[in-house]
């Protein structure tokens, strides 16, 4: 396959950048996006040209760094799928692919592709977490957690923090991942003692990070490489809601 890429080229934080264009002659239909970009690197190298620099760790499409805008859709064009999963096969012989990175005033670039996600941290940081002693792990069925609530709390805990949703979102917001963090620990017994605390610090950062408000335009769950369903942010706004009122009570 012969393809022409455009990828943004910007050396650091407070460059400008712009959109850069290169051919690819002999790629495969069985490469990976991922692997593109190595075949793309390996002849920028041997032609002396700096490589296009991009994140990426496991490339199972179970750690969510390779995070890049593909034709304008977050991880490309196909569904449930991330970056690193994405298949030449997809596209055709002849094809310009435009490639970009997460864009949001809280993922700053740090270079070519790169931005920095750090944010999601710092979210996590501030209450994603059940902070009581646990010991060993239990025996499965010492806490009864009903099936309803079980299957809910394992279908946001497959969000990988890949920040897909938030380069979708027309307000750059992070509600989506913050809703999956929320209903994952909300749905759960050992979540319950600080699910007040957990969803008011952890929207306190969300905010503080420079995320926008949810809109309810839906793109987050269309884009979202493991899809977590849109109802999870309805869950972060009755939990936080609650725990706004249960605080006035209590001053």
């Amino acid at each position: 396959m012969r393809l022409h890429l455009k990828v943004w080229r910007q050396r650091d934080a407070d460059d400008r950048g712009a959109m850069a264009s290169y051919d690819v002659d002999d790629a495969s239909p069985d490469m990976s996006f991922l692997e593109l970009l190595d075949v793309l690197n390996e002849k920028l190298t041997v032609e002396g040209e700096e490589p296009v620099a991009f994140d990426h760790d496991c490339r199972e499409g179970i750690c969510g760094a390779c995070s890049m805008v593909i034709d304008g859709q977050p991880h490309g064009p196909e569904k449930a799928t991330t970056t690193c999963q994405l298949h030449m096969r997809h596209f055709s012989d002849g094809d310009t692919i435009t490639v970009e990175p997460f864009r949001a005033g809280a993922f700053p670039v740090v270079k070519d592709l790169v931005v920095d996600r750090g944010a999601f941290d710092r979210i996590i940081a501030a209450g994603g977490y059940i902070s009581a002693p646990t010991g060993s792990a239990p025996d499965a069925h010492a806490v009864p957690v009903p099936k309803d609530q079980a299957d809910r709390a394992f279908t946001a805990a497959a969000c990988i923090g890949c920040g897909a949703c938030v380069a979708a979102c027309p307000n750059g917001s992070a509600s989506l991942f913050l809703g999956a963090k929320i209903t994952h620990l909300g749905e759960l017994p050992q979540g319950q003692p600080e699910r007040n605390s957990r969803v008011l610090a952890m929207v306190d950062e969300h905010d503080a990070a420079g995320f926008g408000g949810c809109t309810n335009t839906g793109e987050c769950a269309v884009a979202c490489p493991k899809e977590i369903p849109l109802d999870v942010i309805s869950q972060l706004n009755r939990d936080y809601l609650a725990a706004r009122k249960a605080r006035r009570r209590s001053a």
